[in-house]
């Protein structure tokens, strides 16, 4: 094997590729590309818990600070519920993390402690306050 992983992971991986289309299976670093295929799956799912967090977190500043909404919101809002959407119909599986009550309690943990750090309240929630299902509907908006 010429790069090694911990030297060079671009040159690593291009190598890595290289070998995969000629077939030349003995050759493979079989445990380094079986743990970078399995970050790819960790960062599609780190990608997706940010989005809802940030949609959190401007949902929660929506219902918190009435007199601060602004078109700004709406705009986060709308941009992170149509990415979240393509995402979970472009990768199904991730359906089953963004409906499972823990991972969205996760995800809620990381809304609130961003919404505090830019609002300075402190009277967030502990606990999720919208199902997964209404953060994501276009005309669910907290009052």
């Amino acid at each position: 094997m010429g790069t090694p992983y911990d030297t060079d992971i671009v040159a690593w991986a291009d190598e890595q590729a290289e070998l995969l289309r000629g077939r030349r299976w003995s050759a493979l670093d079989i445990e380094n590309i079986a743990e970078e295929i399995a970050d790819v799956g960790k960062s599609v799912q780190r990608e997706l818990s940010s989005r809802v967090a940030v949609l959190l977190a401007h949902l929660l500043k929506w219902k918190y600070q009435p007199q601060l909404r602004s078109k700004s919101w709406l705009a986060t809002v709308a941009v992170q519920r149509r990415a979240i959407a393509r995402k979970l119909d472009r990768i199904p599986s991730l359906k089953r993390s963004y409906f499972d009550e823990e991972w969205l309690e996760e995800a809620w943990d990381d809304a609130v402690s961003m919404a505090i750090g830019e609002t300075g309240l402190h009277e967030f929630p502990e606990v999720p306050l919208w199902t997964a299902s209404q953060v994501l509907d276009p005309n669910f908006f907290p009052d």
